[in-house]
């Protein structure tokens, strides 16, 4: 009996020990099932990639980045061979200790690191990331030597972007830069840009990148257990990015920034006929060079904070009080509201509203005498446009202006252009909480007040002017031309609009008061014509920078620089057949007719006289060679 009892007992603790065991079996089989399932479903596309990617690598082609030319086919921006380490991250086992002995062989910053680091959060583990850019000889050879020791490191020979011009197209062309986590996941969702480390960052480059850039091809490589590649099976060729022709004369760019020198401003020029930016230029500069591959905190710290501003894109993004300047404008619209041209007015070096003992002064304290519309353009004669802009009113003012394109953007292909200002009645009282005042008519009249107007704005609106009231959107991108066939399409004219006025004559009248202002006795721009072989018309300005207070006397000599009146120049020429019309300014440079005048002058002499000749002799060279 007891040894009965004792199987049963033995029995019994078989059966729980099968029980047990199979338990067990049954949990592991589980967990099992559910790690396959996971790795099977949710990481089938990794791994399979993966798998492949230990016989088989599917490396992305860069295309190559399409060329920036000027209108005479200068090349602007290109791309030129450097060295470049990159790393496969699914190859290195120790990421920490790779960058920590690379550090020993090569020079790797701490901005190198970051960057590749938050590269690898965002870009999956078998695709290959830039580790450092542009290694010298003596970096290339001292890798070489120690390659074998870093499976999965590899140096490539790449292009890079340079800008033979460096600053003189900094703020037209722009530049390229690595591509920044701010920007990583826009560019990932639209796709298109494996293999690709660089993207526009400002200026024409950001402006046309997806033209630029290309389409990156495919090639499948077998590769070995070190990563090295045994042979090619298959290759999709990367497309070419498009190359850019400007309308752009770097030539003339060159002249405008030496004539610049020393001064901070803009010169914007343009060709009236088609609206093609001839130069776009704004001093001080930069050198976009510097920002390709990171530029160092320190230097950009420099560049960021300098009193100097030469990052800033004054010609597109400075807004200047145009002072006298649009008083051929403010002319247009009340001759289109019955004040004709030889209206005369008397200015005895003052005006005052009725009812007010405050003088706005006339910048010739001894007044013009008795002007009309004529001599008040050639002498600039702020009495007569104060008198005008109150007969007129802010609000037929502001809309007369407007239709050139007075507080508007012109639309030019650059990111972020400013728009200016055209004050009334309901923008201040919306901005300010403050009624209109007649005082602030007034101010408008010459161009001071609230109004502001960019570079761009003012040659566009002189360019409108050359073509007697055509407008046309200005543009610095002439054609695009296919690498491969090296065929050219012209890009789509822009739009053209007709400011019609009730008499065309108008345009003239205003434009033969322009001529007077360069080519007679009396006009504030004389100075400049001395030699002049062809006739100009032009308007000087200068603006106040800061108000001077009743019964005071400006000092120029006398008052810091910061303080002191910005110096302005509108103009074109030839007047019968324009071919340029520029716009000039000269922050606290004084008077227009001194300063700024003297700048467009030695511009258009060098355009027309030198440029244009230049080319029309090369033509004549090329036809008789032909025949």
């Amino acid at each position: 009996m007891i040894r009965s009892i004792r199987q049963e007992f033995d029995q019994n603790i078989l059966e729980q020990r099968f029980m047990l065991t199979l338990l067990i079996i049954v949990l592991l089989s589980f967990i099992l099932f559910v790690r396959v399932a996971y790795l099977q479903i949710a990481q089938h596309d990794r791994f399979k990639l993966l798998s492949q990617e230990n016989h088989i690598d599917r490396v992305p082609l860069v295309p190559v980045r399409g060329l920036i030319l000027d209108r005479n086919e200068e090349i602007l921006a290109h791309n030129v061979q450097v060295f470049n380490l990159e790393i496969l991250p699914d190859l290195v086992p120790d990421l920490d200790r790779y960058l920590y002995e690379l550090s020993h062989l090569i020079e790797l910053t701490i901005e190198d690191i970051e960057e590749l680091k938050a590269t690898l959060e965002l870009r999956p583990s078998f695709e290959r990331q830039t580790l450092k850019t542009n290694l010298t000889d003596e970096q290339v050879a001292i890798f070489s030597v120690n390659q074998h020791r870093f499976p999965g490191v590899e140096l490539r020979v790449d292009l890079q972007r340079d800008y033979p011009y460096g600053g003189l197209t900094a703020h037209v062309v722009g530049y390229v830069g690595r591509i920044s986590p701010d920007n990583r996941e826009l560019i990932y969702e639209q796709g298109g840009y494996e293999g690709i480390s660089y993207i526009g960052k400002i200026g024409i480059e950001s402006q046309y990148e997806s033209t630029l850039k290309g389409q990156p091809g495919h090639s499948q490589v077998e590769m070995n257990a070190h990563g090295r590649i045994v042979r090619h099976l298959r290759q999709d060729l990367p497309n070419s990015g498009q190359t850019l022709h400007l309308g752009l004369d770097i030539m003339l760019q060159k002249e405008s920034m030496e004539a610049l020198e020393g001064y901070e401003g803009s010169v914007v020029a343009i060709e009236p006929k088609t609206g093609e930016i001839l130069a776009l230029a704004s001093a001080p500069t930069y050198d976009p060079n510097l920002f390709i591959n990171g530029i160092s905190q320190t230097r950009y710290l420099q560049l960021n904070t300098s009193e100097l501003k030469p990052l800033f894109n004054r010609s597109i993004y400075g807004q200047y009080a145009p002072g006298s300047t649009i008083k051929g404008f403010i002319s247009l619209v009340g001759l289109e509201h019955g004040f004709k041209h030889d209206r005369e007015v008397f200015c005895p070096g003052w005006y005052s509203l009725p009812n007010n003992q405050r003088r706005y002064r006339c910048w010739k304290r001894s007044g013009h005498g008795l002007v009309n519309g004529d001599a008040a353009i050639e002498r600039s004669c702020d009495v007569y446009y104060y008198d005008l802009a109150i007969r007129l009113g802010i609000e037929r003012l502001q809309a007369g202006l407007t239709r050139f394109g007075f507080g508007r953007k012109t639309g030019i292909d650059l990111d972020k252009e400013r728009s200016g200002l055209m004050p009334n009645m309901e923008w201040k009282q919306k901005t300010q909480n403050q009624p209109w005042y007649p005082g602030d008519t007034v101010n408008t009249g010459i161009g001071q007040g609230y109004m502001l107007m960019t570079p761009i704005q003012l040659a566009s609106m002189t360019a409108i002017l050359a073509n007697r009231g055509v407008a046309i959107t200005p543009r610095l991108l002439k054609m695009l031309e296919n690498p491969i066939t090296q065929k050219t399409e012209s890009q789509v004219i822009p739009e053209k609009k007709q400011i019609e006025l009730r008499q065309v004559e108008f345009y003239d009248q205003v434009i033969e008061s322009m001529r007077r202002v360069v080519h007679s006795a009396n006009g504030t721009a004389r100075s400049i014509n001395n030699g002049m072989l062809y006739e100009m018309a032009g308007k000087t300005g200068t603006a106040q920078v800061i108000g001077i207070p009743q019964g005071q006397d400006y000092d120029e000599k006398n008052t810091p620089k910061k303080y002191r009146d910005h110096s302005l120049f509108i103009g074109f020429a030839p007047i019968d057949d324009p071919q340029i019309a520029i716009a000039v300014i000269v922050e606290n440079g004084g008077s227009g007719s001194k300063v700024a005048a003297p700048i467009a002058r030695r511009l258009v002499d060098y355009y027309l006289q030198e440029r244009l000749n230049m080319f029309a002799s090369d033509v004549d060279a090329s036809s008789s060679s032909t025949s």
